[in-house]
């Protein structure tokens, strides 16, 4: 698996019914050809139903919750501007305060200036401007990177919630 499979897999449990690997490349910041690798990829881990491009939303849950961080763990950088993210970022912020530094994806264009953690893929903030819902789902996987105990349990439930609607 690749990070990118997983933000992939994330844009397939919210997309719209047809959407073409070239229109999704396009929202991901990735390529036609990278997309359909991540969905190959992506099926042959069990997160895609065999043969389809459906989420195995159960699958994608379990891996998410308790398996990514291990793959993919977080690396933590310097104060940067950037792109809110986990418990800074919607939908934790409106539940969880915190004193210190918020936690951004290193992004010229961002407007908050905060801790630095490297993204899934460096495509992760471009995709997430285009698309709340994606958003909201990989900050969510950046709560259960990063957080603490209290963050990863509360993100872990609201991401189940989003995924299996």
């Amino acid at each position: 698996m690749h990070a990118q499979d997983v933000v992939v897999a994330l844009k397939l449990a919210f997309e719209s019914e047809g959407e073409s690997y070239a229109a999704m490349a396009d929202d991901l910041g990735l390529s036609a050809s990278q997309v359909h690798a991540a969905v190959k990829r992506a099926g042959e881990a069990g997160l895609l139903v065999a043969g389809s491009r459906k989420v195995n939303q159960q699958a994608l849950v379990e891996f998410l919750v308790h398996g990514l961080k291990y793959v993919f763990p977080a690396k933590r950088g310097p104060i940067v501007r950037g792109m809110p993210t986990a418990h800074s970022a919607p939908p934790l912020n409106e539940t969880i305060i915190d004193d210190e530094a918020p936690v951004v994806w290193p992004d010229p264009t961002g407007t908050v200036r905060g801790e630095s953690i490297e993204p899934l893929h460096k495509g992760v903030p471009h995709a997430a401007r285009l698309d709340e819902q994606l958003y909201q789902s990989l900050s969510l996987i950046d709560a259960i990177r990063t957080g603490r105990a209290r963050e990863r349990k509360l993100a872990a439930q609201k991401l189940k919630a989003m995924i299996q609607s």
